[in-house]
């Protein structure tokens, strides 16, 4: 089925049967191996991010009218990790699990600001004000801010952001939505774990 040659197909198979991720019978046949019931049970271990922060993304839809979502970075490219989209039937519409070019937008320079360009001076008026808004990077009709989520001892897991219409957000929202996303993500970051990996 997958037209790789037998032999590529064997070479493939030893390497999963070295890692855990397949068994080999007596007789010659194949079973799932070890390391998927760990890596199961680690998935079923894991903090409950969603229910952690989905909510703060609820509250900033209602408080602004406009869509929130947690990015993470992936690569060269952000995620929209979660997403709350505006009730508003004209809005910034995103989906959960969309990839996004890290170079443009809110929440990218705020990944690359206090991820891995960290020390870059081209993002020190960013780590300075502690936010990024960006008018009309990827859309010309959008604005968004956005702030970094860190842990209680300082590691980045995202960024908490706030997209919408330019004709609408005015910088009144505006201001009120940086208030209320600079309290969320320190509130948000002392909820979330300090052992094991991090998002990104």
């Amino acid at each position: 089925r997958t037209g790789f040659y037998k032999s590529t197909i064997l070479r493939l198979a030893a390497s999963l049967i070295h890692d855990g991720f397949l068994l080999r019978n007596p007789s010659g046949t194949y079973m799932l191996g070890p390391e998927l019931p760990r890596l199961a049970a680690l998935c079923m271990t894991a903090p409950d991010l969603e229910g952690v922060i989905r909510p703060y993304l609820r509250t900033l839809v209602e408080l602004t009218q406009e869509s929130a979502s947690f990015f993470v970075r992936s690569g060269n490219e952000r995620v929209c990790r979660y997403r709350e989209n505006s009730p508003l039937a004209i809005r910034h519409h995103l989906d959960e699990g969309q990839v996004i070019p890290l170079d443009r937008g809110a929440s990218g320079h705020i990944l690359l600001a206090f991820g891995s360009e960290r020390e870059n001076p081209k993002y020190d008026e960013i780590r300075a004000q502690g936010f990024y808004r960006s008018l009309g990077e990827r859309d010309p009709d959008v604005v968004a801010l956005s702030v970094p989520v860190f842990d209680t001892v300082g590691r980045l897991w995202g960024a908490l952001a706030v997209s919408g219409l330019q004709g609408r957000f005015s910088e009144d929202l505006q201001t009120k939505a940086l208030a209320a996303l600079r309290t969320m993500s320190g509130d948000l970051g002392r909820k979330l774990p300090v052992v094991g990996s991090v998002v990104l």
